[in-house]
């Protein structure tokens, strides 16, 4: 997976915990009291009874404060509530109140008309002057149009709109307000993982009983994550591949994050724990092809991955021939656990998607080997395959019991638009190069490089805001593709906005080569 070095691995601390500690769902034998049955959360529920277009706020405040799994029923009773009797915005509600009823629900899946913003544009189609005084009001709005889907242009208009005035009033604004305004722009819900926005959530709310039940989470799971991350680092210890290939990225913890921020239930410990597994070893073939082999072992290393056999091995080097066979262990193990777990063996589908990748990495040695410039839309559809995201997809479906027969698990690849757009989008980020990899020598290509090779003069910046757009288009489409009905279950939609969600935070460098939102939480954890 072509995603940057973020956290060192000798930067890592991990609090040694014992096996017998830890069980298959994830949480401690030792007594705690249940956050579900708390005085805090009976407190919650109560909130939850009031009107629904009067409870939207708290619904939103415990999505953000990532507490929301333990009210879901309430939730789902209340959206479903909201949609079945739709909104009315004739009686004079808020640019706030629409635009928080827009979101959430969009959020949620369900489709609301972007018709619902019409009664605050002028007849000539420019938004009116007062509401540009509504600063809650436009954060709001500039919140929900980033859930639009391509043709809504009154959306478009919303986001350039409450963008602009934001911006034009952040110097009028105490220090307070300027905080909540930049920190919309930059991390709006729908693309920032909430899972490093929690320690921000947890401040803003203060003083609420919503605050203590997140205060309360946060210490639990932040327990759960060292558990996993110390169980996972022994596996990939064990597993010996780091000792072989020493230039290659040894970052157990970055590997985690994907999984922790994506599956953010805390029940779904194992299923986190198994699809880290597939990640390294994206991180680790990835490094094998930019860094080691010459182009004929590569290509006899893409064979053995598509014949999935082992008496193909005997040509490769040793360091190859052990990487293979790791390789097919791992995917051998968790194909046993979802078929014991599910009652389906997806074994013929994960060896598919890594033959995919390996095809994609060999595509690009090539290009490299012989100083081929390929046309950016060729570089382009091949990168997404070799971004990884389609593997980590397709494992994340079988892991969260997507198929319990061969027909039902077909779905993965005959509705392949959700793994599309997070594959673009996470190749895009990706070369916008922002960073370096460590002990790497950049032998990637970049679609900015391209672009600006097809389209003389274009400048870096010029070629950049393209990119960028690209991002935001694509973005759109996977809004669409999320709404219901789909042919996935809304674990799984939902773990792949995560997904998409987290992909800017591990790329978005700040002026100091750094990612403070994620470097914040890692040092809340050890």
């Amino acid at each position: 997976m072509a995603i940057n070095n973020c956290v060192k691995p000798q930067d890592i601390q991990t609090t040694p915990i014992q096996e017998e500690d830890f069980v298959a769902n994830g949480t401690s034998k030792k007594k705690e009291v249940s956050i579900k049955d708390s005085e805090q959360s009976e407190e919650v529920r109560n909130l939850l009874k009031n009107d629904p277009f009067k409870t939207l706020e708290t619904v939103d405040a415990l999505q953000k404060l990532c507490v929301n799994h333990y009210f879901q029923e309430e939730i789902n009773s209340i959206l479903k509530t909201l949609y079945t009797r739709m909104y009315d915005n004739s009686h004079g509600q808020s640019l706030y109140d629409v635009s928080l009823y827009f979101r959430i629900l969009r959020q949620e899946g369900y489709y609301v008309s972007a018709d619902v913003f019409a009664n605050f544009k002028e007849k000539d189609g420019k938004f009116k002057g007062d509401i540009a005084q509504d600063v809650k009001g436009l954060m709001a709005l500039y919140e929900a149009s980033q859930l639009s889907i391509e043709g809504e242009h009154i959306i478009d208009e919303a986001a350039d709109f409450s963008a602009y005035e934001l911006n034009e009033k952040i110097q009028f604004l105490d220090q307070d307000e300027v905080a909540m305004v930049k920190n919309t722009l930059q991390h709006s819900y729908q693309r920032t993982s909430s899972t490093f926005m929690v320690k921000k959530y947890i401040k803003h709310y203060n003083g609420t009983t919503m605050s203590e039940l997140a205060k309360l989470e946060l210490a639990k799971v932040q327990s759960l994550h060292r558990t996993e991350v110390d169980l996972i680092t022994r596996w990939w210890n064990d597993l010996g591949l780091a000792q072989e290939f020493t230039l290659a990225r040894n970052q157990p913890l970055h590997w985690y994050l994907w999984p922790m921020a994506s599956l953010t239930d805390p029940s779904l410990s194992e299923q986190r724990i198994e699809l880290t597994k597939p990640i390294a070893l994206i991180f680790l073939i990835d490094d094998i092809f930019d860094v080691y082999g010459t182009l004929e072992e590569l290509r006899l290393f893409t064979e053995a991955v598509k014949r999935w056999d082992s008496n193909t091995l005997e040509q490769l080097p040793y360091n190859l021939r052990i990487c293979v066979e790791a390789l097919y262990d791992v995917t051998y193990e968790i194909s046993d656990k979802i078929y014991n777990k599910y009652g389906f063996n997806p074994i013929e589908f994960l060896k598919q998607a890594w033959a995919n990748l390996c095809e994609a990495f060999l595509v690009e040695a090539r290009w490299f080997a012989l100083g081929y410039m390929p046309k950016a839309n060729d570089y382009l559809k091949n990168g997404m395959v070799s971004s990884g995201a389609h593997v980590v997809i397709v494992h994340m479906f079988f892991l969260l019991g997507g198929a319990t027969s061969k027909e039902t698990a077909s779905i993965i690849n005959d509705n392949n638009d959700i793994a599309a757009c997070l594959a673009k989008i996470l190749r895009l980020w990706d070369d916008l190069g922002s960073a370096k990899d460590v002990n790497q020598e950049g032998h990637d290509g970049s679609y900015v490089t391209y672009y600006m090779k097809e389209n003389e003069g274009c400048s870096v910046e010029n070629a950049r805001d393209h990119v960028m757009a690209m991002i935001t288009n694509t973005w759109k489409k996977l809004n669409k593709e999320c709404l219901s009905p789909n042919q996935f279950s809304v674990e799984f939609t939902k773990a792949c906005v995560n997904l998409a969600r987290m992909i800017p935070l591990m790329y978005n460098y700040d002026e100091n080569h750094s990612l403070p939102l994620i470097e914040d939480y890692i040092c809340s954890m050890f």
